[in-house]
């Protein structure tokens, strides 16, 4: 038996998110039935971590054991093959120690947010992007950004169907940067609170309009209230860029 860890990519718009749900497709039910065609019905996949609805990755990590004599780029190869058509593909394949975990082993995960700042409709970034119509301050946004790194509890930045047994996280980066009518978020973290990405932007968007202040964002986080942070914003923009191992 082989482990093999894979670098996935996927266009998330058709899927009800990342884990197997009995109502529609999710990633992880196209990849194990992929590789159930490719190496038997014993495979099973599993994620390091789980995207909502709508979300995309860039940087997904996943890991499945196999009982056959096989390569890295054959496992690739056939798992992309089965996955037709769906918006998924195997970027990378590799054989970790058995003790290796998707989940538990990794130390670290990546996101990005893109906002299309801009009157125009989205056409080539319809359903890849958050158009946001009215101009958004992205300097105070990366400003006010700053209030969020460190170790919180964020009770305000999730959602109220979290899992988490505990609110308290260390968001190690959010940057905000603007390149032309696009603003690009970034946030690095060990993990995530359910939402927590996504009500982080839209609180900071809410700034970014001058509806809310710094003290707001300071208030929202200090109350642990969710009313007190700004709305979640739509997962079209948001991409699991990387999960980082040791």
């Amino acid at each position: 038996m082989t482990r093999y860890k894979l670098t996935v990519e996927y266009d998330g718009t058709p899927f009800v998110g990342w884990q197997w749900q009995r109502l529609g497709t999710s990633v992880q039910q196209v990849l194990q039935e992929a590789a159930q065609k490719f190496c038997g019905p014993a495979a099973e996949i599993y994620g390091a971590g789980r995207t909502d609805a709508g979300v995309h990755a860039l940087g997904q990590c996943a890991h499945l054991d196999i009982d056959k004599e096989t390569t890295p780029d054959v496992v690739r190869d056939a798992i992309n093959f089965h996955c037709k058509p769906w918006p998924v593909s195997v970027l990378a394949a590799e054989i970790v120690p058995d003790d290796f975990h998707a989940r538990f082993s990794a130390t670290g995960r990546r996101y990005r947010y893109r906002i299309i700042n801009r009157m125009a409709p989205l056409t080539v970034d319809l359903h890849r992007a958050w158009r946001v119509k009215r101009p958004l301050d992205d300097r105070a946004m990366h400003q006010a950004a700053q209030l969020l790194v460190g170790h919180h509890d964020f009770s305000g930045f999730r959602s109220s169907m979290c899992q988490a047994k505990s609110p308290l996280r260390t968001l190690e980066r959010l940057d905000v940067m603007r390149q032309g009518e696009e603003i690009v978020i970034e946030a690095d973290a060990r993990s995530f609170l359910h939402n927590q990405v996504r009500i982080m932007v839209g609180t900071l968007k809410r700034l970014g309009e001058g509806r809310f202040s710094e003290q707001r964002i300071s208030a929202a986080l200090a109350s642990g209230k969710r009313e007190e942070a700004g709305p979640t914003a739509p997962p079209d923009g948001l991409y699991l860029t990387e999960v980082i191992y040791p």
